[in-house]
């Protein structure tokens, strides 16, 4: 199965949002591994996480990748983190897997450009700190983001 992603948000351990804040821990140890990694958790117990470790090694960085648009499918049906690593199966075995040199799960680039006017950048959702960073995206046009800002309306198709 392959899809287009449609929402991220990014995480530096600078702020408290992120879960390499405070320190590296066992759980979040690959957060601080080398770029080119994913880092997937599971959150608050029920679903898990995707995202890219990003930057540079021994600092807490990556982006949630937040929504997905599958061709030929439901378009809500990774609409949000949990929906996402449900619809692709990805739970906490593909930890720390580098993105490009593996047979299970791997980010590839689009055919076609993306350009500013496309995106939506706001603020990110569903945390309690850091709550006023605007390092969140998303693609205007889709109609599989989990969450609209305000004031921006679903595309009609």
């Amino acid at each position: 199965m392959k899809g287009i992603i449609v929402e991220t948000e990014a995480y530096s351990q600078e702020e408290e949002a992120c879960h390499g804040y405070r320190t590296m821990n066992p759980s979040n140890k690959s957060l601080f591994g080398q770029p080119g990694r994913f880092y997937i958790y599971k959150s608050y117990g029920i679903h898990h996480c995707l995202n890219v470790v990003t930057d540079k090694e021994n600092f807490a960085s990556g982006v949630l990748i937040r929504a997905v648009y599958i061709p030929k499918k439901n378009e809500r049906l990774a609409s949000g983190p949990g929906l996402l690593t449900k619809a692709f199966d990805i739970d906490i075995s593909l930890n720390s897997l580098e993105i490009l040199n593996n047979n299970s799960l791997w980010i590839s680039q689009r055919d076609s450009l993306i350009e500013q006017k496309d995106l939506m950048q706001t603020t990110r959702i569903g945390i309690s700190k850091a709550k006023n960073i605007k390092w969140r995206w998303y693609l205007k046009n889709s109609r599989s983001v989990s969450k609209r800002v305000k004031g921006d309306r679903t595309p009609k198709f």
